[in-house]
């Protein structure tokens, strides 16, 4: 994990790896969840038996589920120590260039794109690329924006 002892050398990293965290199993009842979750219960994500037909040869994750990972692919990536909370400020130009058959393994890779100060703290963008273990394309690149509040 890399440690950022204050705001300051956060400025510094601009631009640099914050690392690469642990495989992740997408299972089945992450997804089915994910649809209850959502409403969003296509046949794609959630009927094994017609999906095999379908034209990923298996169910697929939903692509939000797949942002929606993100904090628990990024936890043990990087912290900001010094400060009082973090949280989500949004995100900005996410794609799913791949889609993520259930059963596979993802993982994420992330960058410090930017940190810019505002009047209520840090504002950061962190690039997360989620590659999927075997496959090319990754299944989702988003830039994330977190505020940290000293």
């Amino acid at each position: 994990m890399r440690v950022f002892e204050n705001v300051d050398e956060v400025f510094a990293a601009k631009g640099e790896p914050l690392g690469t965290g642990d495989w992740l199993t997408v299972d089945q009842e992450r997804v089915d969840a994910f649809a209850d979750a959502t409403g969003d219960h296509q046949w794609i994500h959630v009927d094994p038996e017609r999906a095999k037909d379908g034209p990923f040869g298996t169910t697929i994750a939903h692509g939000y589920l797949t942002l929606s990972l993100i904090p628990v692919l990024a936890a043990d990536l990087f912290t900001v120590r010094g400060v009082r909370m973090g949280v989500n400020y949004g995100s900005d130009k996410v794609r799913f260039p791949a889609p993520v058959p259930v059963g596979a393994r993802i993982r994420d890779h992330a960058v410090l794109v930017d940190a810019v100060r505002t009047a209520q703290g840090v504002r950061l963008t962190v690039r997360h690329t989620i590659e999927i273990e075997g496959v090319a394309k990754p299944a989702c690149v988003a830039d994330t924006l977190s505020l940290v509040v000293p």
